[in-house]
């Protein structure tokens, strides 16, 4: 057949921080060649599949990767030439059985899911489809609404601000091209404000910029002036998305929290809860990630059912992408919505997998990037096929960010009319 696997080579190169992380390429008997790279996390859930590291001092620190490209390249390839790149699911589940481990420590995440994602471009490519509609079906039209980091804190930027991100989100725009031209505007008119009152403009790893500010809800009300000035209103056009990545800042991932970087102290769940509920009430929240710690469930599920009918509670370092923590969440009533992130979970499928269960159970789901990215767009493509709705990619700086941003633009226009924009 022609859509064959003839060829699959691992090799190392570098990330958005500069440091190694895996890419795939795959060759087809029809010719085809093509590469995915993989993303890594700063700000990383326990549960997480895990990335292969080398742990040699002498190169890159100890962050090396290449036992993962040998996994690749000695146990993986082998064992997958002769098959069609069309059979994506029978391909990484060859690979979690090659692996033998629940958290694929053996050959590492960053192995399989490099793989995985060159693969489903390889068979795309065969078939003469578009990535977003060879994992989507001829009805993937539907572009997500950008939550773009314009302000970093916590484990993603060296400041005095505990929460990790904080983004504009331009519900109000009547598609992806002016949503876009809405909060890229805000970012700008936002260094302009911050440069205005001598506060720095440099920016963390996800592109948002990294002041130091007297509080966290210093942040939102700049944010807020930010929007005004651009000429938007707040909660009507643009509004406001957070993601606490509170695992950063617990003392023990459950109850005990120290908001040390703002000065803010300790705190109880109950405490970050009614702080979490203030917020909601006084500014424009549509969702908040992780704002308790990923084994705080109970907190998770108070958090929820004081505002889950407002906003969406989205669960990362919580649920992982894992299909088992998302069913545990679903039947607990833990949040409402869910990051899907595919190098936490470590194939396409398994990603699929997760984002059917949630939208079996009426639950929403967003697809995220890492804050160690680089230039490979597969993830704009698998927002649109999996018709969630949302993307998180960074901000309107960085290129390995402004990549995703510009593929979705290509994909819109490729659309037409046809294309679909909503939260």
């Amino acid at each position: 057949m022609k859509d064959t696997i003839t060829a699959v080579r691992g090799m190392e190169i570098l990330d958005s921080r500069g440091n190694p992380t895996v890419r795939v390429f795959v060759e087809l008997r029809d010719g085809t060649r093509v590469s995915a790279s993989v993303p890594s996390g700063a700000s990383t859930g326990e549960n997480e599949a895990i990335e292969l590291r080398d742990g040699d001092k002498a190169r890159y620190l100890g962050k090396g990767v290449l036992k993962a490209v040998d996994n690749v390249n000695t146990i993986i390839s082998p064992a997958i030439i002769g098959m069609s790149a069309t059979e994506q699911i029978a391909i990484d589940f060859n690979m979690i059985k090659l692996d033998g481990t629940e958290n694929k420590s053996n050959l590492g995440a960053n192995a399989i899911l490099g793989v995985s994602m060159a693969v489903a471009r390889a068979a795309a490519q065969s078939v003469g489809l578009p990535l977003y509609r060879y994992l989507g079906g001829s009805g993937a039209r539907r572009i997500p609404v950008p939550a773009m980091n314009i302000i970093n804190g916590g484990a993603h930027a060296d400041n005095s601000v505990d929460i990790q991100e904080f983004m504009a989100v331009p519900v109000g725009a009547p598609s992806f091209r002016e949503g876009l031209r809405y909060i890229a505007e805000t970012f700008h008119v936002l260094k302009k404000l911050l440069k205005s009152r001598g506060l720095a403009t440099s920016v963390g790893d996800e592109g948002g910029f990294a002041p130091n500010l007297p509080s966290n809800e210093a942040v939102m009300d700049i944010i807020m002036e930010a929007i005004e000035k651009a000429g938007y209103t707040p909660g009507k056009d643009i509004s406001i998305s957070l993601d606490s990545a509170a695992s950063s800042f617990s003392t023990d991932l459950t109850t005990s929290y120290d908001l040390a970087k703002s000065g803010a102290g300790k705190m109880q769940s109950a405490d970050l809860i009614e702080m979490g509920t203030r917020w909601v009430e006084k500014y424009p929240i549509v969702s908040w990630e992780d704002p308790l710690a990923e084994n705080d469930w109970a907190g998770f599920k108070k958090f929820t059912e004081r505002v889950g009918n407002k906003i969406d509670i989205v669960g990362d370092d919580i649920f992982v992408t894992n299909t088992r923590y998302i069913a545990r969440g679903i039947e607990e009533k833990t949040a409402n919505s869910v990051l899907i992130k595919l190098n936490q979970i470590g194939t396409v499928s398994e990603s699929i997998d997760a984002v059917r269960m949630c939208r079996d159970a009426g639950w929403h789901y967003f697809i995220s990037h890492r804050s160690g990215e680089t230039e490979d767009t597969f993830l704009a493509d698998f927002a649109v096929a999996m018709d969630g709705g949302q993307l998180k990619t960074g901000s309107a700086s960085r290129s390995e960010r402004i990549a995703k941003y510009n593929r979705l633009l290509e994909i819109e226009h490729d659309l037409g009319g046809s294309a679909l924009y909503y939260w």
